[in-house]
């Protein structure tokens, strides 16, 4: 099978160049069997202009750092198959993030500040946690729970997509929503819904989210966001009732 020319759009940018302007720049490059985008992208900074900036590390759909948007839709680089894509290819960087230059986004600032606003950690009575009593074993459908949401590799499509995180830069996502859910199912948390209520309980909390659901449409992890936020948003939904 005769291999196809690939066209790539892909914006160039540099933030921290006051005389860089916004710009699309076309590569070409013919496909081969199985390449991925990743591939295709580091094939393009080898061969053809080594300047371009994209992150990746992993290659393996595990560290989240090669996501971008690809035709529109946020994705994994390393997880896309060139041959699911049309011969023209248009690469820009994830929305929402701060611009590192390229295809290149700091999610992990973001992330770091929602984690902390979140108190994203166990929450143990002792403050010298017992490490025997946090390894202990867990009764195998709860420990299944717990390390669904644990899967989530932060890789900010969830973000890139949502309507509500485009007009309101402290709303959490889907990826902080899913945190909360993961840190509710842990019985080694002795954090009540009241206290979740305090941290998600507003409109940049769980209120906020608009059901469109594209989270959980472009998650590349597949873990249940629509379920969980809807379970999330029950929840939350009556201890307000009860507070009013």
């Amino acid at each position: 099978m005769k291999n196809r020319q690939i066209t790539f759009q892909i914006l160039r940018y540099n933030p921290q160049d006051v005389a860089s302007k916004p710009r699309l720049q076309s590569y070409t490059l013919e496909k081969d069997s199985g390449m991925t985008l990743f591939i295709a992208l580091n094939e393009i900074r080898e061969q053809q202009d080594p300047t371009l900036q994209f992150d990746f590390v992993c290659r393996a759909g595990i560290c989240g750092s090669c996501a971008m948007m690809v035709n529109g839709r946020p994705r994994l680089a390393c997880r896309t198959l060139i041959s699911d894509l049309p011969k023209t290819i248009v690469l820009t960087p994830l929305p929402f993030f701060e611009l590192i230059g390229d295809l290149s986004v700091n999610t992990g600032k973001w992330m770091r500040g929602m984690s902390r606003h979140l108190e994203a950690w166990l929450h143990s009575r002792e403050e010298s946690p017992d490490l025997g009593r946090i390894e202990e074993k867990m009764e195998p459908e709860v420990a299944e729970a717990v390390y669904e949401m644990d899967r989530c590799i932060e890789c900010g499509c969830c973000i890139a997509a949502c309507g509500t995180a485009q007009m309101r830069q402290d709303f959490v996502g889907a990826v902080g929503l899913g945190k909360i859910a993961r840190f509710r199912l842990d019985p080694r948390d002795i954090r009540a819904d009241d206290d979740f209520y305090e941290l998600i309980g507003d409109d940049n909390g769980v209120f906020g989210c608009m059901s469109l659901l594209a989270c959980h449409d472009v998650c590349p992890k597949y873990l249940p966001l629509k379920t969980q936020i809807a379970f999330l948003r029950r929840k939350m939904a009556k201890i307000a009732i009860r507070q009013e």
